[in-house]
């Protein structure tokens, strides 16, 4: 089935580089989480997201994390702008 979703943009290219660093397309990533989502059954608010208990909140690595962060959306900025050229 075929459908219309409004991602926001900051998510959508998280989504796009997450897939592409796994190798997969888009259509796979979502799927795949989707499939991750719906079989957890409903979240618990404030609870820890599943991954965490793997590989930690990313504490001693946070600043490091928000650096990649801020460069891949700066990069994909700079990548849409020549794409309306």
């Amino acid at each position: 089935m075929k459908t219309t979703l409004e991602i926001p943009d900051p998510l959508f290219r998280k989504a796009k580089t997450t897939a592409a660093q796994q190798g997969i397309t888009l259509r796979e990533f979502v799927n795949d989480a989707l499939r991750e989502k719906l079989s957890t059954g409903p979240a618990k608010p404030g609870a820890e997201p599943a991954w965490m208990k793997f590989f930690g909140a990313g504490k001693p690595f946070a600043a490091a994390i928000r650096e990649v962060d801020r460069v891949v959306e700066e990069e994909f900025g700079r990548v849409e702008e020549e794409d309306r050229k």
